[in-house]
């Protein structure tokens, strides 16, 4: 069985190569001499299987590389969404240079964990714009990720940026993720910021956003939550233009705001 199992993997990894020298070759070997070579080049792959774990980890980065390619290349085309979207809760200067965009959830464990590096990075970045695009993809599962984003929004609109960055961190202070937000959790938040509970109608106000922000993340290629993109507010290129798909560190955040400020 073991055999056999190494022996598809190996089919599946040569597959691609054999095909394109048969291609390329087809004047030189004939049919049984190109089934010969396979057969040599699988038999050598089944006594080193430590070359088929190197190549696939070798196509996993080219993959990720392409699809990290793409999303950069979606972010500068879409860069006036990500930025300057009036509808988008933010905090820090309006004419600020850089901007520091976070996709995320209330009941995402990873967003969770990085709250507090993200709250550290805005006290340290005071000249930077920190956009934060509310994007509830756990409201099919649990109903507070729709509540907690709708409230959210509906704050910024009444109260503006500090009750919102006061609300949106005591969400997270909660520690309660994954389904364990509750209406109390996010009424305490809303006492927090010193704002009220926002109306049926105020909720209803911020849908359109809420859509906004889940077609443009599947426009960046975000598959999930958290999803970061760091780049100035004007000029912003392949090498000035930071995208981070999923929880990183704060050193990385930083590093990330240092590149878009024309740093290395």
């Amino acid at each position: 069985m073991k055999r056999q199992t190494m022996t598809l993997l190996a089919s599946l990894v040569l597959a691609p190569t054999l095909a394109f020298a048969a291609d390329s070759a087809t004047a030189d070997f004939t049919p049984a001499q190109q089934e010969a070579i396979g057969k040599i080049a699988a038999d050598y792959m089944l006594q080193h299987p430590e070359i088929l774990v190197q190549v696939s980890q070798k196509l996993q980065a080219k993959q990720a590389d392409q699809q990290q390619q793409q999303t950069l290349s979606a972010v500068l085309a879409n860069a006036k969404a990500l930025v300057n979207d009036p509808a988008t809760p933010s905090f820090g200067p309006k004419d600020a240079k850089v901007a520091f965009v976070e996709f995320f959830d209330y009941q995402c464990l990873y967003c969770s964990h990085m709250a507090p590096l993200v709250e550290q990075t805005v006290k340290a970045n005071p000249n930077v714009r920190f956009v934060f695009k509310e994007w509830p993809i756990f409201g099919d599962r649990w109903k507070a990720s729709i509540t907690a984003a709708e409230t959210g929004m509906a704050i910024w609109k009444e109260k503006g940026a500090q009750a919102y960055f006061d609300y949106h961190n005591s969400i997270y202070r909660t520690g309660h993720d994954e389904g364990k937000l509750t209406d109390a959790d996010i009424a305490g938040a809303v006492k927090a910021a010193k704002a009220t509970a926002p109306t049926d109608a105020q909720r209803k106000a911020t849908h359109e956003a809420i859509a906004s922000n889940d077609e443009l993340a599947r426009t960046l290629g975000f598959s999930g939550t958290p999803g970061f993109v760091v780049m100035p507010t004007s000029g912003a290129t392949a090498e000035n233009t930071t995208v981070l798909p999923g929880a990183v560190s704060a050193e990385e955040l930083q590093a990330a705001i240092v590149k878009a400020q024309g740093g290395k």
